[in-house]
């Protein structure tokens, strides 16, 4: 017998000659190739004899869904009509978001959905979109960055701590925060998410979690910060044991890092194999939660969503450790993740990207640009918006367009004339690139009842 393994050697034990054969020779060459050839066909028939025992497992387990009840895969089919949808601040957003959330619409999946006024172009789903689906999770829908939130944390100082202590607090922000591709901290901190069984369970999550485990605590590119600055609490909650004034805090926005983008382009791969569509809308394929990968990229996507709090525990930990001083409370929320709740009274997948849980009662973060406020929202609960609301300002520029028309020179007046600290940053963050916040949020006042406000005051960003 060779060392090579090959269709043959699985049908010689007994599977069908059909697709199981290409699911089991898949998984060996992805996941077991450098091991024993006996050893791999000796397991193989296991899991022939008893499929039931494999549902779930890691490597099997998508084998065993092959010799039970195969997925089928075949080419779908768009609806003629929209699913019932919500546009809120209609004028502010543009054609092409709108016509991507009407491609969704369509999806044979698809229930419900809406578009905040924040909402811009992207891959798949556009940015600000919500789309509720039955049983199925799209990919794209989540987006890239799994689980990017925004983390507020607030601390019982005055307003005036400030005064005096910018180069200081500039120092702690070089100091405890890392951002991009390379950069990470020397000193590891450890986290028991690295403990989860899950992590060894499914081999694409082993394969990651030494970059998880190097990049925690830090932060990406392009939008992503940390920033101190001065909230403004106008209502409190009794468990924030604060009274009405402005408090200095820390906001962070950034999401699950390597991990989760490696976690979206395995899933969005195996989505579209599984999951064939028309060109235009290929971008929103889906799985279907019945499947092994379904239930596999909803576990990878939860432990993500983990992934990325813990992260912005740890940057806040650093920074609150440095300072000296307790952090009072912190209100924190995603906004690139799906979630299953009830939707007009069923149980749905719902979609947001790039948008605010906004649940009656939910809090939750909506910040503007480095030159403009953030606002602590809670929500309203309305089901037009899908229990939602904006993620932030949204875009009025791309960045290929504010790289080509801003000038540094341009964008550092302005941050300068706002009294604002920069750290890194590029033109394509200009506060020029991004809508007015007041604006968006005057166009969602029936989905979030504001809290307080946010001003930036010392911002750190990639270079």
């Amino acid at each position: 017998m060779g060392n090579k393994i090959s269709g043959k050697d699985f049908i010689k034990l007994g599977f069908p000659n059909n697709n199981s054969i290409n699911i089991v020779l898949g998984q060996i060459h992805r996941y077991r190739k450098k091991e024993n050839k006996q050893t791999i066909l000796n397991e193989a028939k296991e899991v022939l004899l008893e499929p039931e025992k494999y549902i779930g497992h890691g490597i099997w387990g998508k084998v065993a869904e092959g010799l039970i009840k195969p997925v089928e895969i075949r080419l779908q089919q768009l609806k003629n009509t929209r699913s019932p949808f919500s546009i809120f601040g209609e004028n502010e957003i543009d054609e092409e978001a709108k016509y991507q959330l009407y491609d969704a619409l369509k999806l044979p999946i698809a229930v419900k959905g809406a578009l905040m006024p924040d909402a811009h172009s992207g891959y798949g789903l556009p940015i600000g979109g919500v789309l509720a689906t039955n049983n199925a999770v799209i990919p794209y829908g989540v987006g890239v960055d799994i689980g990017c939130r925004m983390s507020l944390s607030v601390f019982d100082l005055p307003a005036n701590f400030l005064k005096g202590k910018s180069h200081q607090l500039v120092q702690i922000l070089q100091d405890q925060t890392k951002f991009g591709m390379y950069e990470t901290h020397k000193v590891k901190a450890d986290h028991e998410i690295f403990d989860r069984t899950i992590f060894n369970e499914i081999p694409l999550l082993k394969s990651l979690k030494t970059k998880a485990y190097q990049q925690l605590g830090s932060s990406g590119g392009g939008n992503h910060f940390v920033e101190f600055g001065i909230i403004k609490l106008e209502e409190v909650k009794p468990e924030w044991n604060l009274i009405p004034g402005e408090y200095l805090a820390i906001l962070s926005h950034s999401g699950s890092r390597g991990f989760g983008a490696n976690i979206a382009k395995h899933y969005t791969y195996l989505a579209t194999k599984q999951c064939p569509l028309p060109k235009h809308v290929q971008h929103l394929a889906w799985l279907d939660l019945n499947t092994h990968d379904g239930q596999e990229y909803w576990m990878a996507m939860n432990l993500a969503g983990e992934y990325a709090k813990a992260c912005h525990d740890d940057i806040h930990r650093r920074i609150a450790k440095s300072l000296g001083k307790r952090i009072v409370f912190n209100i924190e929320n995603h906004h690139n993740f799906a979630w299953k709740e009830l939707v007009d009274g069923e149980e749905r997948i719902v979609h947001r990207k790039g948008a605010t849980p906004a649940g009656k009662g939910v809090l939750g973060i909506i910040p503007g640009s480095m030159t403009a406020p953030g606002y602590i929202v809670e929500g309203l609960g309305n089901e037009l918006s899908i229990n939602s609301a904006s993620h932030g300002a949204g875009r009025k520029m791309s960045r290929a367009k504010c790289k080509s028309t801003i000038t540094k020179s341009f964008m550092n007046a302005q941050i300068k004339d706002a009294s604002i600290e920069l750290i890194g940053g590029s033109v394509d963050e200009s506060p020029f690139a991004y809508k007015d916040i007041k604006k968006v949020m005057s166009l969602q006042t029936e989905l979030v009842k504001v809290l307080g406000t946010f001003s930036p005051k010392i911002v750190r960003m990639d270079k």
